[in-house]
């Protein structure tokens, strides 16, 4: 059963700072912040259409919600309160220097059951760079205090910061593993116009590797992620037309997550081809397209190695699962 989220956007609200990458008003394609009654409107619309309402969250995301006005964000979890008890429970993200014990009660009260904390970096020298305003140890620290009251445990890391290198971006998931956390969401950065990031990146002091490199990392991330049973419930940005127009450079695409698996395939077949000649790659049906890799790029790569491959479903297959025929020659 899938699960999902009825989103809730605040964008900009309780941020002590701008950090470089940010324009939440372009990701959330909100601009002004919702009302506790326009919540409820939109709960009571939304909430009785589910299917699944037992496997849904209400998602505060935008903002940071530990960090908005007091007043206002007790309105807005009174406003999505009544609706608790048919749901899953209520989702919020904040920063690891906004997080307390009493900011944990009151969220506790309310009904709210996970909590993601942006730590972007675990590089002190990369979150300072990226004017971010916290330290790896205050998401260690945040990270810990949620873990004893009792909540389940979400962190955000986004790879290719501006001095950030790809080595920085593998220790972060590996401090991360080291949390422990229950979700992980991993944004390649998106640079989005009228940031500090646009504005280094345009003037050539912040450069970026390629497409193909972040998706390799991205890959190999979402890979050592899954090891530690650490699921991944999101690998790059949601899909948006103004994310789509603000973007000014990065590694925005519509369907990221599909490229990194389509590596994965790649390297899984790579493995078992050890010569060439042609062959019928047979994978499950919900695996046809990642295998193919985005495109058809998967055949192309063998093919320029000189190897012919098909790809033909078997069910009898698990997702990730390869059966592999040399084709006969007449």
């Amino acid at each position: 059963m899938k699960h999902s989220n009825i989103s809730i956007f605040i964008p900009h609200r309780g941020c002590p700072n701008c950090c470089s990458f940010c324009n939440q008003r372009t990701i959330s394609s909100t601009a002004e912040a919702p009302s506790a009654e326009a919540v409820t409107d939109l709960l009571a619309k939304a909430v009785p259409e589910l299917r699944y309402p037992e496997n849904t969250e209400i998602a505060f995301f935008g903002g940071s919600f530990t960090a908005i006005e007091r007043s206002y964000m007790i309105s807005l979890l009174e406003a999505a309160s009544p609706f608790v008890k048919k749901l899953a429970g209520i989702r919020i993200s904040t920063r690891p220097d906004c997080i307390d014990d009493e900011v944990l009660g009151i969220l506790k009260k309310y009904g709210v059951t996970s909590i993601e904390l942006g730590a972007q970096s675990m590089r002190d020298s990369v979150l300072s760079a990226n004017d971010r305003g916290h330290t790896a140890e205050n998401v260690r620290r945040a990270a810990e205090k949620i873990k004893e009251h009792g909540f389940s445990l979400g962190l955000q890391m986004m790879t290719g910061l501006y001095t950030s290198s790809l080595e920085d971006d593998i220790y972060t998931a590996e401090e991360i593993i080291r949390l422990k956390p229950d979700t992980v969401r991993i944004y390649p950065v998106v640079i989005l116009g009228g940031t500090k990031l646009a504005d280094l990146y345009q003037s050539g002091v912040y450069k970026t590797v390629s497409l193909n490199e972040m998706t390799e990392l991205c890959a190999k991330l979402l890979l050592r992620f899954e090891e530690e049973n650490i699921k991944v419930i999101r690998l790059g940005l949601h899909s948006s037309d103004s994310v789509e127009g603000e973007a000014v450079g990065g590694y925005y695409h519509p369907a990221f997550r599909e490229l990194c698996l389509g590596v994965i395939f790649r390297k899984i077949i790579e493995e078992k081809l050890k010569n060439k000649g042609s062959y019928t790659v047979y994978v499950s049906p919900r695996s046809l397209s990642m295998a193919a890799g985005q495109k058809k790029c998967n055949i192309a790569f063998f093919a320029e190695k000189g190897v012919e491959i098909k790809i033909k479903a078997d069910t009898a297959l698990k997702e990730r699962e390869i059966r592999i025929e040399e084709s006969k020659q007449n």
